[in-house]
Protein backbone atom coordinates (compact mmCIF):
# COMPACT_ATOMS: atom_id res chain seq x y z
CA UNK A 1 0.00 0.00 0.00
CA UNK A 2 1.37 3.41 -0.95
CA UNK A 3 2.45 5.65 1.91
CA UNK A 4 0.05 8.49 2.59
CA UNK A 5 2.00 11.72 3.00
CA UNK A 6 0.52 15.00 4.17
CA UNK A 7 1.37 17.86 1.87
CA UNK A 8 0.79 21.42 3.00
CA UNK A 9 0.01 23.64 0.01
CA UNK A 10 2.04 26.73 -0.71
CA UNK A 11 0.93 29.84 1.13
CA UNK A 12 1.23 32.85 -1.16
CA UNK A 13 0.51 36.55 -1.03
CA UNK A 14 3.45 37.69 1.08
CA UNK A 15 7.17 38.06 0.41
CA UNK A 16 7.76 34.42 1.45
CA UNK A 17 6.11 31.42 -0.21
CA UNK A 18 5.92 28.47 2.21
CA UNK A 19 5.11 24.85 1.38
CA UNK A 20 5.77 21.56 3.13
CA UNK A 21 6.13 17.95 2.03
CA UNK A 22 7.45 14.85 3.82
CA UNK A 23 8.98 16.80 6.71
CA UNK A 24 10.67 19.36 4.49
CA UNK A 25 9.60 23.01 4.74
CA UNK A 26 10.38 25.02 1.61
CA UNK A 27 10.62 28.79 2.06
CA UNK A 28 10.85 30.73 -1.19
CA UNK A 29 11.78 34.39 -1.49
CA UNK A 30 8.90 35.64 -3.63
CA UNK A 31 9.65 39.24 -4.49
CA UNK A 32 11.45 39.05 -7.86
CA UNK A 33 13.29 40.39 -9.65
CA UNK A 34 15.58 41.34 -6.73
CA UNK A 35 14.13 39.35 -3.80
CA UNK A 36 15.64 42.10 -1.66
CA UNK A 37 15.78 41.78 2.10
CA UNK A 38 13.38 44.58 2.97
CA UNK A 39 12.19 44.83 6.56
CA UNK A 40 8.94 43.14 5.52
CA UNK A 41 10.72 40.26 3.83
CA UNK A 42 13.08 39.70 6.76
CA UNK A 43 10.14 39.80 9.21
CA UNK A 44 8.20 37.27 7.15
CA UNK A 45 11.19 34.93 6.89
CA UNK A 46 11.90 35.30 10.60
CA UNK A 47 8.28 34.47 11.37
CA UNK A 48 8.41 31.28 9.29
CA UNK A 49 11.65 30.19 10.95
CA UNK A 50 10.24 30.87 14.42
CA UNK A 51 7.10 28.87 13.64
CA UNK A 52 9.16 25.93 12.35
CA UNK A 53 11.12 25.66 15.60
CA UNK A 54 8.26 24.07 17.51
CA UNK A 55 6.62 22.33 14.55
CA UNK A 56 7.53 18.66 14.95
CA UNK A 57 6.40 17.95 11.39
CA UNK A 58 9.27 20.10 10.09
CA UNK A 59 12.58 18.26 10.04
CA UNK A 60 14.55 20.19 7.39
CA UNK A 61 14.18 23.66 5.84
CA UNK A 62 15.04 24.63 2.26
CA UNK A 63 15.59 28.29 1.47
CA UNK A 64 15.05 29.06 -2.22
CA UNK A 65 14.02 32.00 -4.42
CA UNK A 66 11.83 32.76 -7.40
CA UNK A 67 13.18 34.50 -10.50
CA UNK A 68 16.70 34.92 -11.83
CA UNK A 69 18.15 36.52 -8.69
CA UNK A 70 18.42 34.52 -5.48
CA UNK A 71 18.71 37.64 -3.34
CA UNK A 72 20.15 41.07 -4.12
CA UNK A 73 20.74 41.93 -0.48
CA UNK A 74 19.20 44.84 1.39
CA UNK A 75 16.58 47.02 -0.27
CA UNK A 76 18.73 50.06 -1.06
CA UNK A 77 15.71 52.11 -2.15
CA UNK A 78 14.02 51.45 1.18
CA UNK A 79 17.17 52.44 3.04
CA UNK A 80 17.79 55.55 0.97
CA UNK A 81 14.21 56.73 1.44
CA UNK A 82 15.00 57.39 5.10
CA UNK A 83 17.90 59.75 4.48
CA UNK A 84 15.37 62.56 4.73
CA UNK A 85 14.48 61.62 8.32
CA UNK A 86 15.48 64.01 11.09
CA UNK A 87 18.32 61.66 12.09
CA UNK A 88 19.36 61.14 8.44
CA UNK A 89 18.06 57.58 8.66
CA UNK A 90 20.15 56.36 11.60
CA UNK A 91 17.25 54.79 13.50
CA UNK A 92 15.94 52.98 10.42
CA UNK A 93 19.43 51.80 9.45
CA UNK A 94 19.96 50.44 12.96
CA UNK A 95 16.59 48.67 12.86
CA UNK A 96 17.34 47.13 9.46
CA UNK A 97 20.80 45.81 10.27
CA UNK A 98 19.67 44.55 13.69
CA UNK A 99 16.80 42.64 12.03
CA UNK A 100 19.22 41.16 9.51
CA UNK A 101 21.69 40.10 12.21
CA UNK A 102 18.86 38.46 14.16
CA UNK A 103 17.66 36.64 11.05
CA UNK A 104 21.09 35.26 10.18
CA UNK A 105 21.66 34.09 13.74
CA UNK A 106 18.20 32.51 13.76
CA UNK A 107 19.28 30.36 10.81
CA UNK A 108 22.55 29.32 12.46
CA UNK A 109 20.89 28.66 15.83
CA UNK A 110 17.80 27.01 14.37
CA UNK A 111 17.24 23.46 15.65
CA UNK A 112 16.40 22.28 12.12
CA UNK A 113 19.05 22.14 9.34
CA UNK A 114 18.66 24.86 6.70
CA UNK A 115 19.73 24.25 3.09
CA UNK A 116 20.19 27.10 0.60
CA UNK A 117 19.07 26.28 -2.95
CA UNK A 118 20.80 28.91 -5.07
CA UNK A 119 19.95 29.54 -8.71
CA UNK A 120 21.00 33.02 -9.75
CA UNK A 121 22.82 35.94 -8.14
CA UNK A 122 23.39 36.09 -4.38
CA UNK A 123 24.88 39.45 -3.53
CA UNK A 124 25.76 41.32 -0.31
CA UNK A 125 23.17 40.34 2.35
CA UNK A 126 21.92 37.75 -0.14
CA UNK A 127 25.33 36.09 -0.01
CA UNK A 128 25.16 36.48 3.77
CA UNK A 129 21.93 34.48 3.68
CA UNK A 130 23.62 31.66 1.74
CA UNK A 131 26.65 31.65 4.02
CA UNK A 132 24.44 31.46 7.12
CA UNK A 133 22.74 28.25 5.96
CA UNK A 134 24.10 24.87 7.04
CA UNK A 135 24.40 23.61 3.47
CA UNK A 136 24.35 25.43 0.14
CA UNK A 137 23.77 23.79 -3.22
CA UNK A 138 23.89 25.89 -6.37
CA UNK A 139 23.22 25.63 -10.08
CA UNK A 140 25.99 26.27 -12.60
CA UNK A 141 24.37 29.63 -13.29
CA UNK A 142 24.64 30.85 -9.68
CA UNK A 143 26.98 33.75 -8.95
CA UNK A 144 28.09 35.44 -5.75
CA UNK A 145 29.54 38.77 -4.67
CA UNK A 146 29.96 41.30 -1.89
CA UNK A 147 29.97 44.50 -3.99
CA UNK A 148 29.43 47.05 -1.24
CA UNK A 149 32.88 48.54 -1.71
CA UNK A 150 31.82 49.60 -5.22
CA UNK A 151 29.01 51.82 -3.92
CA UNK A 152 30.64 53.24 -0.81
CA UNK A 153 29.11 50.77 1.65
CA UNK A 154 31.53 48.04 2.73
CA UNK A 155 29.81 44.68 3.25
CA UNK A 156 30.65 44.58 6.95
CA UNK A 157 27.69 42.49 8.13
CA UNK A 158 27.84 40.01 5.21
CA UNK A 159 31.53 39.74 6.11
CA UNK A 160 30.62 38.04 9.41
CA UNK A 161 28.96 35.07 7.70
CA UNK A 162 31.37 35.03 4.75
CA UNK A 163 34.49 34.92 6.94
CA UNK A 164 33.06 31.96 8.84
CA UNK A 165 32.75 29.95 5.62
CA UNK A 166 35.83 30.73 3.56
CA UNK A 167 39.50 31.49 4.27
CA UNK A 168 40.52 35.00 5.31
CA UNK A 169 42.32 35.62 2.02
CA UNK A 170 39.32 34.54 -0.05
CA UNK A 171 36.95 36.59 2.08
CA UNK A 172 39.10 39.70 1.75
CA UNK A 173 39.45 39.15 -1.99
CA UNK A 174 35.67 39.26 -2.37
CA UNK A 175 35.18 42.13 0.06
CA UNK A 176 37.95 44.37 -1.28
CA UNK A 177 37.38 43.86 -5.01
CA UNK A 178 33.59 43.57 -5.00
CA UNK A 179 33.91 41.29 -8.02
CA UNK A 180 31.44 38.53 -8.83
CA UNK A 181 32.57 34.92 -8.62
CA UNK A 182 30.99 31.98 -10.41
CA UNK A 183 29.70 28.80 -8.79
CA UNK A 184 32.92 26.89 -9.41
CA UNK A 185 34.96 29.53 -7.60
CA UNK A 186 32.40 29.67 -4.78
CA UNK A 187 32.78 25.92 -4.32
CA UNK A 188 36.57 26.22 -4.41
CA UNK A 189 36.37 28.95 -1.74
CA UNK A 190 34.13 26.76 0.43
CA UNK A 191 31.02 28.94 0.21
CA UNK A 192 28.84 26.22 -1.33
CA UNK A 193 28.81 22.43 -1.08
CA UNK A 194 27.93 21.33 -4.56
CA UNK A 195 27.15 22.54 -8.11
CA UNK A 196 24.49 20.86 -10.23
CA UNK A 197 22.79 21.62 -13.56
CA UNK A 198 19.85 23.97 -13.15
CA UNK A 199 17.34 21.34 -14.29
CA UNK A 200 18.42 18.99 -11.47
CA UNK A 201 18.87 21.57 -8.70
CA UNK A 202 15.49 21.07 -7.07
CA UNK A 203 15.82 17.29 -7.27
CA UNK A 204 19.30 17.21 -5.73
CA UNK A 205 18.41 19.62 -2.93
CA UNK A 206 15.30 17.57 -2.23
CA UNK A 207 17.39 14.41 -1.97
CA UNK A 208 19.74 16.07 0.53
CA UNK A 209 16.74 17.27 2.54
CA UNK A 210 15.05 13.87 2.58
CA UNK A 211 18.29 12.13 3.57
CA UNK A 212 18.66 14.45 6.57
CA UNK A 213 14.95 14.25 7.38
CA UNK A 214 15.27 10.46 7.71
CA UNK A 215 17.63 10.83 10.69
CA UNK A 216 16.68 11.29 14.33
CA UNK A 217 15.66 14.94 14.74
CA UNK A 218 17.04 14.87 18.29
CA UNK A 219 20.46 13.77 17.08
CA UNK A 220 20.49 16.26 14.19
CA UNK A 221 19.48 19.10 16.51
CA UNK A 222 22.11 18.11 19.07
CA UNK A 223 24.82 17.88 16.42
CA UNK A 224 24.02 21.19 14.74
CA UNK A 225 23.99 23.07 18.02
CA UNK A 226 27.26 21.48 19.12
CA UNK A 227 28.95 22.15 15.78
CA UNK A 228 28.48 25.92 15.95
CA UNK A 229 29.10 26.13 19.70
CA UNK A 230 32.45 24.32 19.63
CA UNK A 231 33.61 26.33 16.62
CA UNK A 232 33.69 29.45 18.81
CA UNK A 233 35.80 27.79 21.54
CA UNK A 234 39.47 27.10 22.07
CA UNK A 235 40.67 23.55 21.38
CA UNK A 236 40.63 22.20 24.95
CA UNK A 237 37.28 23.83 25.76
CA UNK A 238 35.83 22.49 22.52
CA UNK A 239 36.86 18.92 23.36
CA UNK A 240 35.53 19.21 26.91
CA UNK A 241 32.21 20.57 25.64
CA UNK A 242 31.92 18.00 22.84
CA UNK A 243 32.66 15.22 25.30
CA UNK A 244 29.76 16.32 27.50
CA UNK A 245 27.51 16.43 24.45
CA UNK A 246 28.56 12.90 23.47
CA UNK A 247 27.72 11.58 26.94
CA UNK A 248 24.24 13.13 26.87
CA UNK A 249 23.73 11.89 23.33
CA UNK A 250 24.71 8.35 24.37
CA UNK A 251 22.04 8.47 27.08
CA UNK A 252 19.33 9.41 24.56
CA UNK A 253 16.82 6.77 23.52
CA UNK A 254 17.65 7.27 19.83
CA UNK A 255 21.33 6.52 20.43
CA UNK A 256 20.38 3.32 22.20
CA UNK A 257 18.03 2.43 19.35
CA UNK A 258 20.46 3.41 16.60
CA UNK A 259 23.40 1.48 18.01
CA UNK A 260 21.17 -1.49 18.75
CA UNK A 261 19.84 -1.44 15.19
CA UNK A 262 23.37 -1.24 13.77
CA UNK A 263 24.55 -4.19 15.85
CA UNK A 264 21.40 -6.12 15.06
CA UNK A 265 21.64 -5.27 11.35
CA UNK A 266 18.15 -3.74 11.14
CA UNK A 267 16.67 -0.36 10.32
CA UNK A 268 16.37 1.95 13.34
CA UNK A 269 12.99 3.27 14.45
CA UNK A 270 13.54 6.82 15.69
CA UNK A 271 11.55 8.23 18.59
CA UNK A 272 13.24 11.65 18.36
CA UNK A 273 14.05 11.49 22.04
Amino acid sequence: MAEVVAIKPAVSGGPILASQDKGVLRLTLARPPANALSLATMAALQSELDRAKSDKSVRVIILAASGKVFCAGHDLKELSAHRGDADRGRAFFEETFAACAALMQAIVRHPKPVIAEVDGLATAAGLQLVASCDLAIASHEATFCTPGVNIGLFCSTPMVALSRNVSKKHAMEMLLTGETIDAATAKEFGLINRIVPREYLNQVVGKYAQTIASKSSLVVRTGKEAFYAQAEMGLSDAYAYAGRVMVENMLARDAEEGIGAFVGKRKPEWKDE
